[in-house]
């Protein structure tokens, strides 16, 4: 089955016609490594539904450093959803750590898929319920939980992470600095 298909389908169940007219509103690309799916400060056009590889979103502090707000693995979304809901430049970067290929999806394309297969709406609505509670939750964690308690969030969450990206980039990510997750991952 089409790795696209069995995402959508553990929210909606869609025929056989259904699925092929879904994916005819998508565009496959392959993307390299250290490649720019967005830079802050463009527009914002499309989606991406991660076929394989791993991107990150992230911001650059005025002191140069990177806050990470997302990693994307297979079967997860990625864009820097401020800019492609409201046509703002963006205000992340996403960049591929690994080589990969993703679906992309402009938000005219969203607008009119939900119009021809209106269980999509379904979908892309309760997609976008799970990604705001797991946002809250995110910023709840910074807030309120130690550098130890969130490096065993994620290593129970999604061990999948710690396998893929450098020990640098899972630094930013929760919040300390590599000599911290380090002293972290030796407990």
């Amino acid at each position: 089955m089409h790795p696209l298909r069995e995402h959508i389908e553990k929210i909606v169940l869609l025929t056989d016609e259904e699925f092929s007219s879904v994916l005819t509103f998508f565009r496959h690309r392959n993307v390299r490594k250290h490649q720019y799916l967005v830079q802050a400060g463009d527009s914002v056009h499309d989606d991406f539904f991660v076929l394989s590889g791993c991107m990150k979103a992230f911001l650059t502090g005025s002191d140069g450093k990177e806050h990470i707000l997302q990693f994307a693995l297979a079967d997860w979304w990625i864009t820097d959803y401020q800019a492609y809901f409201n046509a703002q430049p963006a205000s992340l970067h996403i960049d591929c750590i690994e080589a990969g290929e993703v679906l992309s999806l402009s938000l005219s394309a969203r607008e009119q898929l939900c119009v021809e297969v209106p269980k999509m709406e379904r979908f892309f609505r309760k997609k976008s319920s799970a990604g705001y509670v797991a946002l809250q939750q995110r910023i709840l964690s910074l807030l309120t939980t130690s550098a130890a308690e969130r490096y065993a969030q994620i290593l129970q969450q999604q061990p999948q992470l710690i396998q893929k990206i450098p020990k640098t980039l899972l630094a930013a990510y929760l919040g300390v600095s590599r000599e911290t997750l380090s002293r972290l991952g030796s407990k």
